[in-house]
């Protein structure tokens, strides 16, 4: 598959800004999937050669950090913290309502391509558990019920 002009270029300028960094790989890798959203497979030899690592050095990177992406994301990203606080508060049940309400498991994103269900381990609101991120805004107490209204409000606020 070939990369858009936009996408290679924002790899192109997160290697060249950080290569010579040290320890340089999660840099650049964050600097990618900051600009377009997530890793795409194509990057990685690149990023390889460029760093004189193997592929599959990088693809471990990639796959063993739950941060980043390798498909793109959703038009919003919905986190639910899965940390212990939230969890004694009930965010496992909350998380499995989740997923039947979007139909997706963690890493996956709807079919109309309106959310990508993301885990997260601290939002810092641990006062006020279960905890949710949508995109950069953060609820706290959050109930099934409170949940599918937060969802709808932010699909309404999209048209």
């Amino acid at each position: 598959m070939t990369l858009s002009d936009r996408t290679q270029q924002a790899i192109d300028a997160a290697v060249s800004s950080n290569k010579d960094r040290p320890g340089a790989l999660l840099p650049i890798l964050h600097g990618i999937q900051d600009q377009i959203g997530y890793i795409p497979p194509e990057a990685i030899p690149q990023i390889a050669g460029e760093l004189n690592l193997s592929r599959a050095e990088v693809h471990g990177v990639v796959t063993f950090y739950h941060y980043f992406r390798q498909s793109p994301p959703g038009r919003h990203t919905l986190q639910i913290c899965q940390a212990e606080s939230c969890q004694a508060m009930g965010s496992e049940a909350l998380t499995e309502h989740a997923r039947k309400t979007l139909g997706v498991g963690f890493h996956q994103t709807t079919g109309d391509q309106a959310f990508t269900l993301e885990p997260i381990y601290c939002l810092g609101n641990c006062a006020c558990s279960p905890a949710i991120m949508v995109d950069d805004e953060v609820y706290g107490r959050v109930t099934p019920e409170r949940l599918e209204q937060i969802l709808a409000e932010v699909k309404e606020a999209q048209r």
